[in-house]
């Protein structure tokens, strides 16, 4: 459905519909459920990263006052496993033990205090195994075997061309190697829910943060063994995912208490468990070979990737997958060999994180560029433009960019910012103000794929409903984490519809009374879950004039709908409002929408390519201490091409929080994990950006609108992340002349760094 003009809703700043109750407390989050006699629940976890489990003794915990039930892996009805690829994440081990967030034993008592004795009195026998502790150590000839099959968890491989060619005929050739940290998503609700079974109807309803109800009913049901149509996970809303909600975390766990002790059960992961044991961002080794001719057009890339992804395998192969497909960047490469390896280790799952695998790559790749630049004695950006991708090029993956392609369009904006034009002016006034500083200014780009790629099913399902005093219900399975999603859909069926948008209502994210949108992932929703809105409406308009023309007696032929009612095409006088149509209904009516998004006409495997990308460019001003090491990040300018606003509010706030988590990522955070053990799982020591740290933002929207997508939007969640971390690198060497291969860029390897020069 194609809808051109003047919009009265898209692209507008409208107020997010679930503000006022947010900032109310009104909205209940899965953990701010009570219910009577409910239980609290705690997980007892392995005391070792890798160990054999000799004897499990419960019967203490079990017989203390106050437990209700101890369960362990002997007491799971179904699969004893999860996990969104492959299931081998254990709900419960039961004689091997691979990192030190495992789970062994629940606990179910009348109030946290009492669950947390009974914790301490489970008696574990371990046996203690050797620990991998980096992906080069499981490589090692004689490396203890995670795994039958070995420590290799997952290799892919692309190619395009021949870059051994390329190579030879390049003029300068730049070979660089990478590493970024483990990172920390740092929701603010950590993970937790409760869960309550209904003998009488056969049903478990598990309130929980996550980022797609629809799955984990699945998953839930397969280790309770059960019909997954009497289990009902209501997911929204989230306090914040970032991807790390997309696997099971208490799901399972809550409906086997609650299935056993026939009450409601409670479990709220602390902080340093939820450091501990949730998926984080792999830290990532990355070589980069790249070679440009006399010109500065680039020709060969090639890319080696190696990341270790702890014992389980969750979504680590997509990351993979995407970290490969992203390495190139939005460039044009003649000749390309992407190589990666995910290695089993016995430190932190690698899983779902903004940006999944793209941020550890373009920390390199946009070094790497502006090094060429410099080569060339070009301008970054002018090197940039020479040589990036548009529309009807083939990428350096080998398939047709077909659709919106904005990169150039943002890196002529960067032309026009006066923070670019006039850096040097900028940068001296700012020398000169602060003498102890050195200020600097850097770009990077990016173009994050869109949705989940070829070959991974990609669908969203809607209903819409309208009911009385003509208000339309739109019901979809996507979660709401705080993304302004909802607003969104409103705003695009309100704008459909040309209706009233305070009439909107959104029904969300509960098995039970919305249809499967997919997951709340890959930047896929406003598309998909947009394009199935559109396709609602398409199908609801003809069933108006079907009804406006048995209650008005006028031959369909003759009416039309507008704007909320059904009129004649020749007759204005004649009309018929949707709140008077409804009430001469016996029912509401409801009809459906379905969308899939699109994929390339190539299939390289595994979910590549995909299909639609946002892009997007940064500039970073920053200052750099030459006395202590201190980076101070100034202001950062995001230019995204996100092809047509839904909500400016939205697209804003997206790429504001976007910066100051890639802010983070660049020069704080990190989780530190050593023999398996997790050495700072708590804020005091991981250490995150405060208000006081945030720099000044400005986002310049490029629109390049998509002809396939709803009002020509795409996506907009993970981009706005990917690129901060390369920008600040390149603004730090700009401000003192040294780079750094490593994150976090601290303010110890930047003064040890200035002093070595």
């Amino acid at each position: 459905m194609k809808i051109d003009g003047e919009f009265k809703y898209v692209g507008k700043p409208i107020l997010r519909i679930d503000a006022r109750d947010k900032v109310t407390g009104k909205t209940k989050y899965s953990t701010d459920r009570y219910f009577e006699d409910m239980l609290w629940a705690k997980v007892f976890r392995s005391r070792y990263p890798n160990a054999k489990i000799l004897k499990l003794d419960i019967k203490k915990a079990r017989n203390f006052p106050g437990v209700e039930t101890v369960l362990t892996h002997e007491d799971i009805p179904g699969y004893n496993g999860f996990g969104i690829m492959e299931p081998n994440w254990p709900v419960l081990c039961s004689d091997r033990v691979r990192y030190r967030g495992d789970a062994i034993a629940l606990v179910a008592a009348v109030d946290e205090d009492t669950a947390e004795r009974a914790l301490s009195l489970i008696e574990v026998e371990y046996e203690p195994l050797e620990i991998i502790d980096t992906p080069e150590e499981a490589l090692l000839p004689g490396a203890p075997q995670l795994y039958e099959n070995g420590n290799i968890m997952y290799t892919n491989e692309l190619k395009k061309g021949d870059v051994e060619v390329g190579f030879q005929g390049a003029d300068t050739v730049i070979e660089e190697t990478y590493s970024t940290q483990i990172m920390e998503h740092a929701y603010i609700e950590t993970e937790g829910g409760v869960a309550i079974y209904d003998e009488k109807e056969g049903v478990i309803t598990i309130w929980c943060g996550d980022q797609y109800a629809f799955r984990d009913q699945l998953q839930v049901a397969r280790s309770l063994n059960w019909d997954p149509g009497k289990i009902r996970i209501i997911g929204s809303p989230t306090g914040g995912a970032f991807g790390g909600k997309d696997e099971i975390s208490t799901q399972i766990h809550t409906a086997l208490l609650a299935y056993y002790t026939k009450k409601p059960v409670h479990l709220h992961w602390t902080r340093e468990e939820s450091i501990m044991v949730g998926p984080k961002r792999h830290a990532m080794k990355s070589i980069f070979k790249i070679g440009a001719d006399r010109d500065g057009h680039l020709q060969a890339i090639e890319v080696r990737v190696e990341a270790g992804t702890g014992p389980y395998d969750t979504v680590a192969s997509p990351v993979l997958n995407l970290a490969l497909e992203s390495s190139p960047g939005p460039y044009r490469f003649t000749h390309s060999h992407l190589k990666g390896n995910l290695i089993y280790t016995n430190n932190s799952i690698g899983g779902a994180f903004r940006g999944f695998g793209t941020p550890q790559v373009t920390f390199g790749l946009e070094q790497v560029i502006n090094r060429l630049a410099e080569k060339f004695k070009m301008d970054p950006l002018e090197f940039r433009l020479l040589n990036a991708v548009e529309k009807g090029d083939i990428s350096a993956i080998g398939h047709e960019l077909k659709n919106s392609t904005g990169i150039k369009k943002t890196l002529y904006a960067i032309r026009e910012i006066d923070l670019w034009r006039n850096r040097e002016a900028i940068k001296h006034n700012l020398n000169k103000r602060f003498p102890e500083k050195k200020y600097g200014v850097g770009i990077a780009c990016v173009g994050e794929a869109v949705g989940m790629g070829i070959g991974i099913p990609d669908y969203a399902n809607v209903e819409i409903k309208l009911g009385q005093g003509g208000i339309l219900t739109l019901r979809t399975g996507a979660i709401e984490m705080g993304q302004g999603n909802l607003t969104a859909y409103a705003q695009m069926l309100a704008e459909a519809m040309k209706y009233d948008f305070a009439k909107i209502k959104v029904v969300h994210g509960d098995t039970f009374l919305t249809p499967d949108s997919g997951p709340m992932v890959a930047s896929r929703s406003i598309m998909v879950v947009g394009n199935a809105i559109l396709d609602a409406v398409k199908r609801l308009i003809p069933r108006l004039i079907t009804l406006g023309s048995d209650h008005l007696g006028i031959p369909e032929g003759e009416l039309k709908y507008e704007a909320g009612r059904i009129i004649q095409k020749k007759n204005i006088g004649q009309a018929l409002a949707l709140s008077q149509l409804v009430q001469h209904l016996n029912l509401p009516l409801i009809v459906e929408g379905n969308a899939a998004m699109p994929v390339s006409d190539k299939d390289f495997g595994n979910g590549l390519p995909h299909y639609y990308y946002t892009y997007i460019s940064n500039i970073a001003l920053v200052g750099v201490d030459i006395g202590t090491g201190e980076i101070e990040v100034r202001q950062i300018i995001s230019i995204p091409d996100i092809g047509r606003v839904i909500n400016l509010a939205g697209v804003e706030g997206q790429c504001e929080g976007g910066v100051v988590m890639g802010q983070g990522y660049a020069l704080l955070e990190e989780v530190i994990v050593k023999r398996g053990e997790f050495l700072n799982p708590s804020f005091s020591t991981y250490i995150l950006p405060t208000a006081l740290d945030v720099p000044e933002q400005r986002t310049i929207i490029v629109e390049n609108p998509d002809e396939h997508s709803p009002f020509g939007a795409k996506g907009v969640g993970e981009a706005p992340t990917c690129a901060i971390a390369p920008a600040i690198a390149n603004a730090i060497y700009d401000a003192v002349g040294v780079r750094f291969d490593t994150l976090p860029i601290t303010p110890e390897k930047v003064w040890k760094a200035i002093n070595k020069r």
